[in-house]
Formats: structure tokens, sequence, C-alpha cells
């Protein structure tokens, strides 16, 4: 296999955009973006959506390319991006994919685990339990049914929690014996590029990008998408937490920390799932970008 796919992965607001399209001026290349919150035409600035010039700098797909009125799956992301690569490396052996969502860049690289249809019922019956009885009656009912996936699962993350449960529910098995089956075969070989910074500058980072994103206008950008908020799409931070501001829950800079807080969880989850994978070659996100070129060079054959 000749085809290499250069993944750059990391928290949010690390720098994973600007080094992306160094390396694929680099590789004179296109960027495949794997971040879910980017492929909504309707979300700009809450999702850090990469500014004009640095889309003109490099070409960039799965951009945008969506809306939030579509039902779009981690499932036919990965059938559109291998469908992507598969033209892409007709004209270049070396692409490159970004971004910040761990689910759908593994997607890409190692194929899903495929899980029985459950009734949608069962999962609008746990999200009513989770928001009136909390999440430790929850994290209990997957210790009973599934104990393997209490203990390997991310069972403060809510979302990964009902999905667990909606599928020991849904098929009357564990969620495990669904987990770890053999990966999908692919036509190219990943390199995985991660950026780390010390967690004070990584938080600080977060906490910058917030205020920026304030002043360029995220809450009228909220205000236009609020009649919408119940759309799965929007069910996302920086959003959520301004349309609690506009429902009157929230005054406007406890909403901005709620923000800045809910992303720094979101960072931290990113580095606990990143940091599971031992095939990543990590970099201070302040190396030069030419110390990273020879490292993925040499991991060429």
């Amino acid at each position: 296999m000749n085809n290499y796919l250069i993944t750059v992965v990391g928290a949010t607001a690390i720098g994973k955009t600007a080094i992306s399209i160094q390396l694929a001026k680099h590789f004179n290349t296109d960027i495949i973006s794997s971040d879910s919150r980017q492929f909504y035409k309707e979300l700009n600035i809450g999702t850090a959506v990469p500014s004009s010039e640095e889309l003109n700098a490099a070409t960039h797909h799965f951009i945008q390319n969506r809306s939030i009125f579509d039902t779009y799956s981690v499932g036919q992301f990965e059938k559109d991006a291998l469908q992507k690569l598969d033209s892409l490396f007709l004209k270049n052996n070396t692409v490159i994919m970004v971004g910040g969502s761990g689910l759908y860049t593994n997607a890409v690289i190692n194929g899903l685990d495929y899980f029985p249809e459950v009734a949608p019922e069962i999962r609008t019956k746990l999200n009513s339990e989770l928001e009136n009885d909390g999440i430790l009656k929850l994290q209990n009912q997957l210790k009973e049914l599934d104990p393997e996936s209490y203990v390997t699962l991310e069972i403060e993350n809510p979302h990964r929690l009902i999905r667990a449960l909606e599928i020991c529910i849904g098929s009357g098995k564990k969620y495990s014996e669904f987990k770890n089956k053999p990966k999908a075969t692919r036509n190219f070989t990943p390199i995985k590029i991660g950026l780390f910074a010390d967690r004070t500058i990584m938080y600080n980072r977060i906490n910058q990008r917030v205020d920026i994103m304030m002043q360029q206008g995220l809450l009228n950008e909220a205000k236009a998408l609020y009649p919408h908020k119940n759309l799965n799409a929007l069910q996302t931070v920086g959003y959520k937490e301004l349309f609690h501001y506009l429902d009157g829950k929230y005054t406007l800079d406890v909403a901005i920390e709620e923000i800045k807080k809910n992303t720094r969880r979101f960072a931290k989850r990113q580095v606990t799932w990143n940091k599971k994978d031992t095939s990543i070659n990590w970099f201070d996100f302040k190396t030069d970008i030419y110390e990273i070129i020879t490292k993925i060079e040499s991991l060429y054959h």
C-alpha cells in the first residue's frame, strides 16, 4: 500500500487547522475534514470553521457541505470519506485528514463497529431519565446490564452512556458484544500526528477562542438558529449555552462561562480518547513544521 492518510489530531483550539494546511501545501494535496461540527453550512463562528483565507490555502472537503436539517451519521460519513479518498489517491498518494471528532476519524481509518437498529423511543426514554433522575441512575443500569462496558466506556459522557444502554435494552445483548469485531481493510497506510500542549496553555487558548467567537458575533448566529434549537446538529457546545441565555435560564456572562467550561471538558475528553491510541506520533503544538514533515517521511515505506 503506497497511499498514505496523514491524520492530524489533538484537542480543540490546539492549532490543527494551521498544521494541516502547512502539510497540505508541502505534499501538494487536499484536506478531508473529519470534524462533525463543521459539516453544517449554517454553523460558522461556533464551530471554528476555517477562514476563507485558510480554505483558499488548500482544498478542503466536508466543510459546510450539509445542512442542519439533514440527517447525517458517522456511517454515512465513513462511506463518503472513503469514496472521496479513492478519487484523491488517483492523483496523489498522500492526503491529509484533520478533525476533533475521534469517532469520525476512527471510522475512516478503522471502520465502524456495527450495531443493530433499536427503537427510537428507547433513547427518548433514556434521555428523559437522564434529565429527571441524573446520570448516576443510568451508570448503575449499565453496570448491571453490561459490566464490561461500565469499566471501559467513558460513562461520564451522557451520549456514549445512553448509546450503550439503548443497545443493551433494544437488542437484549451486551453493548460490549458488538464491539471489537475485526476491523475493515483499507487501501492506505494511516500516519497519525498528534498535537499537545500543557493543560494550562490549552485551557487559556480555549478561553481566548470563546472570547474571539463572541466578538465575531456568535450571539447573533445563535439568535438566527434559535427557532431550530431542538435539532440534533445544534445540541452542541457554543450554541446550547446561548439558547439557555435566550430562554432566560442564564445571564449572558454565565452562558459565556458555560461555553468555556464545556469546551474545556470537551478538550479533556479529546485528550483522553487520543491517549488510548498508541499509534499517534505526538508533537508539542509549537513544533516546527519541518520536524513533523521529517517524521512523516521517515514513516513512508
